[in-house]
């Protein structure tokens, strides 16, 4: 009989443990949504420029770029990661990479650049939820 009302509030234990992981959890489409959504608002007001096969575009046109790539690539991006990979990094019709143009005239990667934004964003939540 002991053994029985510790497995029952084992199991008692465990589902609350469950229930109260899913009050406040989001579900996993509206959280990589909100991500994208950072990742394109990020791109649009960084004020730099994008190269793309070879043609110069604001930061507000590169975001809009990525945008039609991200609603064309929907059902295939299932990470932000993904999201990078298949709008951020290379033409579709050239295979050239993306690039940005810093301030100081350097060119870096969209995809690498992009990355990097990601990992801050992940940081700062993580560090935000403990």
């Amino acid at each position: 009989m002991r053994q029985t009302a510790t497995c029952r509030n084992v199991v008692l234990f465990a589902v609350l443990l469950l229930l109260a992981a899913g009050a406040g959890a989001e579900p996993r489409e509206t959280t990589l949504q909100q991500t994208i959504d950072y990742l394109l608002d990020y791109v649009s007001q960084s004020g730099l420029t994008f190269l793309r096969n070879g043609r110069r575009y604001t930061a507000t046109e590169a975001a809009a770029h990525m945008r039609r790539k991200f609603e064309h690539f929907r059902d295939d991006i299932e990470s932000a990661d993904d999201f990078i990979r298949l709008t951020a990094t290379r033409s579709l019709a050239s295979g050239k990479l993306y690039t940005i143009v810093e301030e100081d005239g350097r060119e870096l990667a969209t995809g690498d650049w992009l990355t990097g934004i990601l990992f801050e964003y992940r940081s700062r939540k993580a560090a935000a939820t403990q």
